[in-house]
């Protein structure tokens, strides 16, 4: 990671002094509580001045259109505090100035403002951009005393140097009496330093929110997953073996045809089993009659018979619902960029649901020459308008067996064994099993497709089915 020094910051300085000196601040956001966004004008131009100080991404750039969509900045309905007070006190104001004290990483603002008597004051907007200490500070410069920071440090974080209001400003400590150069500084690069800086940051922070926001969608899934696993193993010890509720019914049926054999209130009876051909012994409540005790050993087995068919349905729902999660973390452990999280984040976070920029997001990735037209879906999203909204009944649709993976349809008038093997070698591809020695492929015709009412997302029911075994 390539950091901000003090020689790039100078000659970014140096190259936009012309444009800074007497722009006008026309608005002020901040999107994050570590990053601010200016919208400057001057000579007729209009330029956003992107200001960043997290520790591991602390810079300043003119920011262009592209790279502001790129960086996924929102702006909050509410501002915070600081947004504020640096709209009360800097917006509709002009930069006079702007300085670098020597050697530091640090820009200065200089703000001809008016304030509540209509005097003219001098306040001084200071970005120091050094790591974990990067802030932004707002002081009168006639005073030195604070106004506000982005930061507030107390004496508990440092004892050299408070920053809160009402305190008076100071320069940090000098650490360097020269230029600081780090290694592959982006001074060092052809063309703009702003475009460098913007672009170089841009990809970092991007790729950075990918990650984080890749990481943060697995755990959430695979919390649901470890959850439906739980509670299918629970339904497994809980429901009672069809033997053990078959034995119920043959121990009723077989004393109530011994009624008149033996006597009642004993604790145990033998009889011969006609079903295994063999003499049984049967334990009993021997304070109740034979009859009783046929009549319980009925009641067990219809208890049984009962909770093993709602035991089934739950576990029914339960493995569709533990299918459909581990689609959803292979469709999260495959996304190539945050717009494929940003589509399926409706599934993983309904209540933060966020749309996708692009209205053709949902749209599968298409494989089209003159002889067939093959849609391959990226998540569950796409898998479901793959069956719902693009198959045609003579297409073939595939799937790999017994593991998470996207659906492939292939439409054309010539079908033939080699183009199937190419579509089951893509089902493959485009699965979780995709590094296994050998999977099964299977493919029907979309005719055979059902989806079944409230099922999941690119959930669906097949018949006529045929298999292939990729190698």
């Amino acid at each position: 990671m390539i950091t901000l020094d003090s020689v790039t910051l100078k000659s970014w300085l140096e190259e936009n002094s012309a444009y800074l000196n007497g722009a006008r601040i026309q608005k002020i956001q901040q999107p994050t509580r570590r990053e601010f966004v200016f919208t400057l004008r001057n000579s007729g131009e209009t330029r956003k001045l992107y200001i960043n100080i997290d520790p591991q991404f602390f810079h300043i750039c003119f920011m262009t259109q592209a790279n502001e969509e790129k960086r996924l900045i929102k702006i909050p309905k509410k501002p915070p505090m600081f947004c504020m007070l640096l709209r009360k006190y800097l917006e509709n104001s002009r930069i006079s100035k702007v300085n670098q004290p020597e050697f530091e990483r640090i820009l200065e603002f200089y703000i001809e403002t008016y304030n509540e008597l209509s005097e003219k004051i001098y306040l001084c907007l200071a970005i120091e951009l050094m790591g974990k200490h990067s802030n932004v500070i707002l002081y009168n410069h006639d005073t030195n005393v604070i106004i506000g920071c982005a930061h507030n440090v107390g004496a508990e974080k440092s004892r050299e140097r408070e920053m809160a209001g009402g305190l008076p400003y100071v320069y940090p400590p000098r650490q360097n009496n020269f230029w600081y150069s780090c290694e592959n500084s982006l001074s060092n690069l052809s063309g703009s330093v702003n475009i460098n800086i913007d672009n170089y940051f841009t990809e970092a922070i991007y790729t950075d929110k990918f990650k984080k926001l890749c990481e943060k969608y697995k755990l959430l899934v695979q919390r649901r997953l470890k959850k439906v696993k739980n509670s299918l193993n629970k339904v497994e010890k809980q429901s009672v073996s069809k033997e053990k509720a078959e034995k119920y019914r043959l121990y009723g049926d077989l004393i109530m045809a011994n009624l008149y054999n033996n006597q009642n209130f004993v604790p145990v009876i033998t009889v011969f089993d006609y079903e295994n051909n063999k003499n049984i012994s049967i334990e009993l409540d021997e304070t109740k009659t034979l009859k009783d005790n046929a009549n319980n050993f009925y009641r067990l087995y219809n208890k049984a018979k009962v909770s093993n068919q709602k035991l089934a349905e739950f576990s029914e729902e339960l493995t569709a619902e533990k299918v459909y999660l581990e689609q959803l973390l292979y469709s999260v452990e495959n996304a190539e960029n945050i717009e494929d999280l940003l589509e399926i984040s409706s599934e993983i976070e309904p209540e933060k649901t966020v749309k996708p920029d692009k209205k053709s997001a949902i749209m599968p990735k298409e494989i089209k020459t003159d002889d067939y037209t093959i849609f391959i879906g990226k998540n569950n999203k796409q898998n479901d308008y793959i069956v719902s909204k693009l198959e045609k009944d003579d297409d073939l649709w595939f799937h790999t067996r017994d593991c998470a993976g996207s659906h492939v349809l292939l439409r054309s008038q010539n079908v033939t064994d080699k183009l199937i093997l190419e579509c089951a070698k893509l089902a493959k591809e485009n699965s979780s099993g995709a590094k296994s020695s050998k999977i099964g492929v299977i493919y029907t015709k979309a005719k055979y497709l059902k989806k079944p009412p409230k099922a999941n997302l690119g959930y669906v029911t097949y018949s006529h089915e045929k298999e292939i075994v990729i190698d």
